[in-house]
């Protein structure tokens, strides 16, 4: 029984020191973690005790004490938190302390990052290592500017904390694969992703949602993404509000699958005069390239079809995307028509998009004796291409070929653009934009059509 007792005994004092030494292990850590003279305090007491039960478990204990002190003055000295991190620049809009919708910078200088406020949360302001610059990319997602800065049509949210245990390199590597997980995603059957580039389109967008409004397409099915561009008009601030709207106090049966809004300037102007002279062509299309580049490689998720539309069309009809997508076609087009009134004040339809055409045996020819450096434009009668516009096929032509294709309504299956087919912001085959796509298609092997007698209207410039 004298040897059961002592081996009773002998476990009870291992069981004892193991919870005093958890119980110092624990105050160590809030000591680490506030450096407050009371957590010293709690640490100091905790080895008394830790010294009568055993003097090497105290010897230990009083080692690591020292050791966290001299950790704690290095981490003050030398920290590493997330607003001395590297930020990757952002070719988003950057917010400032001054927040306006309209930036004249696309990103914020490094001496100006110091003077963002931080955000304020539960408890008051955060500490200082949580301090850091917000790019904007998506309006109304991942936008989560400071209360204070915060315009009052969009939703209150809160900033996440970064995660302490986390180097620099993981942080990087994390935010990287968020990106890119959307682009492995399988396409969800029939969904449809709607982008439109818009510039100073205020005027216009009543008349775009009221459109969109009509066509019998199930909305759980369709997200919607604009990009904003050096605008200077109410183009933005009319477009959160729109989402506000559908997304948040509109029906469920009229809510989008997503509803999107970037900004990204440009700092490229044309006046109304100048924006159609043939000689302004190349540099315009190009900028118009690199828009839709910007739009299309963020927005793109899951979805199956993307559909191009421009933010002033006047009509098209309300079946319009079901109708296209039986054709099953990689890239089709509708012909897009304009009505002017003649001279007898009779409403005359003609044909818009230019830009939608065949090559001919004469057009080819012609390119032959170009210049590598050679651009192409359609619609001006001083640049006669020779090629086959929409409205030159017969009655019983209802599907046709096309080498090049407009942007005023274009279908494209999303695996066009996911195999790497774009617009063009360089001379391809003597085209740019939306030509030079069609032409990048067809390079790589996929098919561009177009609906000579399929008719949508734009609205008169």
């Amino acid at each position: 029984m004298e040897k059961v007792a002592d081996i009773r005994a002998m476990y009870l004092g291992r069981l004892r020191r193991g919870v005093w030494f958890r119980r110092y292990a624990y105050v160590a850590i809030q000591f680490a973690a506030n450096g407050t003279a009371a957590s010293l305090l709690n640490c100091t007491k905790t080895c008394r005790v830790l010294r009568r039960e055993n003097m090497l478990i105290a010897i230990v204990a009083f080692a690591l004490t020292c050791t966290l002190l001299v950790l704690k003055g290095y981490r003050q000295d030398a920290a590493i938190t997330p607003s001395n991190m590297t930020q990757p620049q952002s070719i988003g809009r950057a917010v400032g302390a001054e927040d306006s919708w309209y930036a004249k910078t696309s990103a914020v200088p490094e001496e100006e990052t110091s003077a963002l406020e931080p955000m304020s949360g539960q408890g008051g302001p955060q500490p200082e290592e949580h301090v850091h610059a917000k790019y904007i990319e998506v309006l109304g997602n991942n936008y989560q500017p400071k209360p204070a800065a915060m315009p009052s049509w969009l939703p209150q949210t809160k900033t996440g904390k970064h995660r302490a245990q986390l180097t620099n390199e993981s942080q990087v590597i994390l935010a990287n694969n968020r990106d890119v997980a959307p682009y492995t995603q399988e396409p969800e059957d029939d969904s449809l992703l709607i982008l439109t580039p818009v510039k100073n389109n205020a005027q216009h967008l009543a008349r775009y949602f009221a459109l969109l409004d009509k066509l019998k397409y199930p909305r759980s099915r369709i997200s919607l993404a604009f990009l904003v561009s050096d605008s200077t008009d109410k183009t933005q601030q009319m477009l959160i509000e729109s989402r506000q709207w559908y997304q948040e106090q509109a029906p469920p049966e009229l809510r989008f699958r997503r509803f999107d809004i970037y900004r990204q300037d440009f700092f490229y102007a044309l006046s109304r005069k100048q924006r159609h002279l043939r000689e302004k062509q190349k540099e315009r299309r190009m900028m118009m390239a690199r828009a839709r580049n910007y739009l299309w490689t963020r927005a793109l998720e899951n979805e199956q079809w993307v559909l191009w539309i421009d933010g002033d069309l006047e009509y098209y009809p309300p079946n319009i995307v079901r109708d296209l997508m039986a054709y099953d076609k990689d890239v089709i087009v509708p012909n897009c028509l304009v009505r002017r009134r003649n001279v007898q004040g009779r409403w005359k339809h003609s044909v818009y998009d230019r830009n939608a055409w065949q090559e001919t045996a004469q057009s080819l020819e012609m390119i032959k004796k170009l210049n590598e450096t050679d651009f192409l434009v359609e619609g001006y009668k001083s640049l006669k291409t020779h090629r086959r516009y929409l409205d030159r096929f017969p009655k019983n032509e209802t599907v046709v070929p096309l080498d090049g294709v407009g942007g005023t309504f274009t279908l494209v299956k999303s695996h066009v653009h996911r195999s790497g087919v774009g617009f063009p912001a360089w001379l391809f085959q003597h085209q740019v934009e939306t030509e030079g796509f069609a032409k990048l298609a067809k390079a790589n092997g996929y098919g561009v059509y177009g609906l000579p007698f399929y008719y949508i209207r734009h609205v008169t410039n």
